[in-house]
């Protein structure tokens, strides 16, 4: 499905590519928000999986203010992770410079999608920026990628689950949990593919080498480039994505300059369901 420019009257939000992301416009995120405000943004946050904001010189309160808007904050369920706590309980550090090996995220990923229960979004804020462009990051809409299959495949799907373990790269102590491949999202009602490289290991009730091509093939899939956008950032900019149903994924091409700034977690409700849960059926 095609994006169409939404209507709204409190902003306005320009469609960033044909499957999924928009720029939000004429907001100040230093400043609490009108309720009217708060209901678009939520409305606008369901109709384009992942929002981008620029010139936002945000505090850390700025920061846990907004995204709270969306439900409660949370920590992330790995041992170990790049990114570095502050003095606020919600606002981690995202930092990469001369001495960085590697960064967070850089394969395609859902967030914690092995958790029980995984993060409904996640809220990026960059500061600095690399000088000479670089470390875009990449979305990809889950609800395209599963739209893509042909109606075999959508129904070869239905009903199969793949643990996603985090131990690989979070440490031991990580949680793993099982997931449906095709999932519903809570709000929206509409299906998407819910695998990811960094964390899906395999497919419950195949062989090995069933499961590996099975994986293999959805991979590839997810991560076709018609699903696709990718975010130029500028200072002060903000990405805020929908993990239910976007994949992300950070490009490390600015090695040795320095990319800097601070994301929250919002936790999620519910685990990722291949039905409609209440919610989303009374909506429909």
């Amino acid at each position: 499905m095609e994006m169409d420019p939404m209507n709204y009257k409190t902003f306005t939000a320009v469609p960033y590519g044909p499957k999924l992301g928009a720029e939000i416009l004429d907001i100040d995120l230093t400043r609490p928000l009108l309720p009217e405000c708060e209901t678009e943004l939520k409305q606008a946050f369901l109709d384009y999986q992942v929002l981008f904001f620029r010139d936002q010189k945000i505090s850390f309160d700025d920061h846990a203010r907004i995204a709270e808007l969306f439900g409660p904050l949370g920590t992330h369920v790995g041992k170990k992770t790049i990114s570095k706590p502050t003095d606020h309980p919600a606002v981690r550090r995202f930092h990469a410079d001369e001495t960085s090996k590697k960064v967070s995220g850089d394969v395609w990923h859902s967030d914690q999608s092995c958790a029980a229960i995984p993060p409904m979004a996640s809220m990026l804020y960059i500061h600095t920026i690399p000088p000479m462009s670089g470390g875009d990051t990449m979305f990809a809409s889950m609800y395209a990628a599963y739209d893509a299959l042909s109606d075999r495949m959508k129904t070869y799907l239905e009903g199969l689950t793949a643990i996603h373990d985090g131990a690989p790269i979070f440490g031991e102590g990580t949680p793993a949990s099982e997931h449906p491949i095709v999932v519903t999202h809570p709000e929206s009602g509409r299906k998407l593919l819910f695998v990811n490289v960094a964390f899906t290991t395999r497919v419950v009730g195949l062989s090995e080498v069933e499961s590996k091509h099975l994986l293999a093939f959805l991979f590839e899939h997810c991560a076709l480039p018609e699903f696709q956008i990718r975010f130029r950032w500028q200072a002060h900019s903000i990405a805020f994505w929908d993990n239910r149903c976007a994949h992300h994924r950070a490009i490390f091409d600015y090695w040795p300059h320095v990319r800097s700034g601070y994301r929250v977690q919002i936790e999620g409700t519910d685990r990722p369901r291949a039905d409609l849960d209440t919610k989303a059926e009374a909506a429909a």
